[in-house]
C-alpha cells in the first residue's frame, strides 16, 4: 500500500474543499442567512450525494480497468486534460467573491438536506470531476480497485465534511474577513488554479 499517495490525495482534497466553489459558497450563505445548523444540514446533503458518485465510479471504472490497462491510461489522460481545463476556467473567471445574502431563500433543515443531496447527485460535473480526480490516486496493487475507490471516496467525504462544517460554524467570521480583505478572492482563485494544475500533473506522472 502506498501511503504517500493517500497523503497526497488528502492534501489535494483539503485544498479543493477550501477553494471557493458553488458548494462551499452555498454552505456559507445558508449559514449566514439561516444559521449554522442550516449550513450543517446543507453540508450533510451535499456530502451524502458524493456516495452515489463514488459508487458509479467504483463499479464502472473498476470494470474498465479489468478490461484494458490502455483504456484506464486513457481515462487518466482525459482526467488530467479536464483538470487543466478547470484551471483555465478559473483563470478566466473573476476573482471577486459574491456573498449576497438576499439571493438565499430560507428553508427548513430537511429541505436543505434534500436540496444539497439532489444538487450533488444530479450534477454531472461531480461525476466527471470524480472520474478525473480519483483514478490517479489508486494506492495498492493488492486491494481491489472497487474498494480503493470507496476508500478514496470516504476520505474525500470525511475531509470535505470537516472543511464545510468549519465554514458553516465560522460563517460570520469568514464573511467579515472576505469583506474586509478584498485580495482574498484573488489568492483563493490562484489556489484553485495551482491545485487543479498540480493534481493534473500528478496524475500524468504517477505510475498507478
Amino acid at each position: 500500500m502506498n501511503y504517500e499517495t493517500l497523503y497526497t490525495f488528502m492534501i489535494a482534497t483539503a485544498a479543493l474543499s477550501i477553494s471557493p466553489g458553488p458548494d462551499n459558497i452555498y454552505v456559507l450563505m445558508q449559514s449566514l442567512v439561516n444559521g449554522k445548523k442550516y449550513g450543517l444540514a446543507t453540508t450533510a446533503g451535499l456530502i451524502s450525494g458524493c456516495l452515489i458518485h463514488t459508487s458509479l465510479l467504483a463499479f464502472g471504472v473498476s470494470i474498465l480497468i479489468k478490461e484494458s490497462e490502455a483504456l484506464f491510461f486513457g481515462i487518466k489522460v482525459l482526467g488530467a486534460v479536464y483538470l487543466f481545463y478547470l484551471a483555465y476556467k478559473v483563470f478566466k473567471s473573476s476573482s471577486s467573491l459574491e456573498l449576497t445574502e438576499g439571493s438565499v431563500p430560507k428553508k427548513g433543515l430537511w429541505q436543505l438536506f434534500k436540496q444539497g443531496f439532489i444538487m450533488n447527485v444530479l450534477n454531472p460535473k461531480v461525476t466527471i470531476f470524480f472520474l478525473a480526480f480519483f483514478p490517479g490516486f489508486l494506492f495498492s496493487d493488492e486491494i481491489s480497485t472497487t474498494i480503493q475507490f470507496y476508500v478514496l471516496g470516504l476520505i474525500f467525504m470525511f475531509i470535505s465534511t470537516l472543511v464545510f462544517s468549519l465554514i458553516a460554524v465560522l460563517s460570520g467570521t469568514i464573511s467579515s474577513y472576505f469583506t474586509e480583505n478584498s485580495k482574498m478572492g484573488f489568492y483563493l482563485k490562484w489556489l484553485q488554479i495551482i491545485v487543479f494544475i498540480g493534481i493534473a500533473v500528478y496524475i500524468l506522472v504517477s505510475d498507478n
